[in-house]
């Protein structure tokens, strides 16, 4: 296999040399909440549709986008991609399998739901095993290839709304703010409440707040 992207090839310069070389459906795939010690793990995997009228202006690594930007691109993407898919990991399934080895089965997760199967796909940073179609690791890819950024943006997007969400049910934590990141807010109210059901005790900051025996 064999291609060249130009520096200056822009956010679709990926796909565009892929498809180039043969490949004509091309994934991305990223996850947001591999950091967080409270919350789902999300996995998202995108395939762009490639027409001009098609192409979505703005895309970007989810962190350097406001959340109103997000919010906009994510209704982009959904209208306009070839597929898409999300998959979520509850606390659970991170502890019992440790944040490294989720994120991976969350990353195939989310490329093996996408319909029609893509002929390649592209994600952040390291390789994803288990894959049956070509794959390859771009640095920083969700800031350079688009498909990679669309997928940050659709875990993203789905990983707030559902902290929003478990914001309501334990307001104590104010899930709403920091997203169960370890921050000195949420570690704050971990010391002054103990984790909940949500929080992930593969982490040391939570366990070491546990008010009972560690499950």
């Amino acid at each position: 296999m064999g291609f060249v992207v130009r520096r200056d090839a822009g956010p679709y310069g990926y796909e565009e040399a892929l498809r180039r070389a043969g490949f004509r459906r091309v994934a991305g795939t990223d996850e947001a909440g591999r950091g967080a010690c409270a919350g789902p793990l999300v996995a998202a995997a995108v395939m762009l549709d490639p027409r001009p009228s098609r192409v979505i202006e703005g895309l970007n690594d989810s962190k350097l986008l406001t959340a109103k930007q997000r919010e906009r691109l994510y209704d982009l993407i959904v209208e306009r991609a070839l597929a898409w898919s999300v998959v979520s990991l509850e606390p659970e399934e991170c502890d019992r399998l440790g944040m490294h080895v989720a994120n991976l089965a969350a990353l195939r997760r989310s490329v093996w739901r996408l319909d029609p199967a893509p002929d390649f796909t592209l994600s952040d940073g390291f390789g994803v095993d288990g894959l049956t179609m070509p794959t390859l690791a771009v640095w920083k890819g969700d800031q350079v290839a688009a498909c990679v950024s669309a997928a940050s943006i659709i875990a993203k997007v789905t990983r707030d709304r559902a902290m929003g969400a478990l914001h309501e049910h334990h307001p104590e934590y104010r899930f709403d703010i920091h997203k169960g990141y370890c921050t000195p807010l949420h570690q704050q109210a971990l010391e002054a409440h103990g984790p909940s059901a949500v929080h992930r005790w593969r982490f040391e900051n939570v366990r070491r707040t546990a008010r009972v025996v560690e499950p």
